[in-house]
């Protein structure tokens, strides 16, 4: 019997939880917990982590599950880690719902770096104002440049004092379109996007409509993790659960 775990916390996880619905299979749905307002899911739902690599094998074993698909934002590297890891241990077989990286086009301004202490030297030390969409987990590391003002666009409101002395906090929850962000960087004199490179739709409105007002961004690249199969549609993790050979897995160092 097919018992699947989806680690979620996407929107592509959400469109595969609601295919997996449909098809009437066993599987049940993890969040992290570092959202307060979760998106409704169509399966069982679990909140929290598992305690590391060792305790998600021992879940895997307890709850007998043979498949587990990581759909979690690629940025989510630990997680993403422990996956690989706890899925050898358990032998159970493992898969990752991965949305393509975003490409820069002909007229954009992209500083690419490889990770937050370069987006951070990247920005000028006094006068910017920055658009930092990169969520609430890392600001503490743009403290080091206190000359600049931050926007945050956050999904939930702050439950603790943020760490930048000099920064404005706007409450919203995306898909968001072209139009409303590049009003909201107007509006605030945004003269700088940081930004990971998540990749999707739903946040993507961000890089046109600083392509439109000819606005740098500093894209920070995604890490690395251990090679695992991944597939880039949910079509093609319904066809890998059911055995099917056109599934069109590629590894991913």
């Amino acid at each position: 019997m097919t018992r699947i775990l989806l680690l979620g916390g996407t929107t592509e996880a959400s469109r595969l939880a609601e295919a997996l619905a449909k098809a009437g299979m066993d599987a049940v749905f993890s969040y992290a917990g570092r959202t307060a307002r979760p998106v409704t899911q169509p399966l069982p739902l679990r909140v929290g982590g598992f305690g590391g690599g060792e305790g998600l094998a021992a879940f895997l074993q307890a709850e007998g599950i043979t498949h587990v698909i990581d759909g979690t934002h690629p940025f989510a590297a630990q997680m993403s880690a422990n996956a690989v890891y706890a899925c050898e241990l358990a032998n159970v077989a493992l898969c990752a719902l991965e949305r393509p990286a975003w490409q820069a086009q002909l007229s954009d301004d992209w500083r690419h770096v490889d990770n937050l202490a370069e987006a951070v030297e990247a920005l000028p030390e006094v006068g910017a104002r920055v658009f930092l969409a990169i969520g609430k987990q890392n600001l503490a590391a743009f403290a080091g440049k206190p000359g600049n003002h931050y926007l945050l666009r956050l999904v939930d409101p702050p439950e603790g004092p943020i760490p930048l002395p000099d920064k404005t906090v706007e409450i919203a929850r995306g898909p968001f379109d072209v139009a409303g962000d590049r009003a909201l960087m107007q509006a605030h004199g945004i003269t700088h996007i940081v930004s990971k490179n998540a990749g999707g739709s739903g946040a993507e409105a961000k890089l046109q409509a600083a392509r439109d007002l000819g606005l740098p961004v500093i894209m920070i690249a995604r890490p690395k993790v251990p090679q695992r199969l991944t597939f880039g549609a949910v079509p093609a993790v319904m066809a890998w659960l059911s055995g099917r050979p056109d599934h069109g897995a590629e590894p991913s160092a």
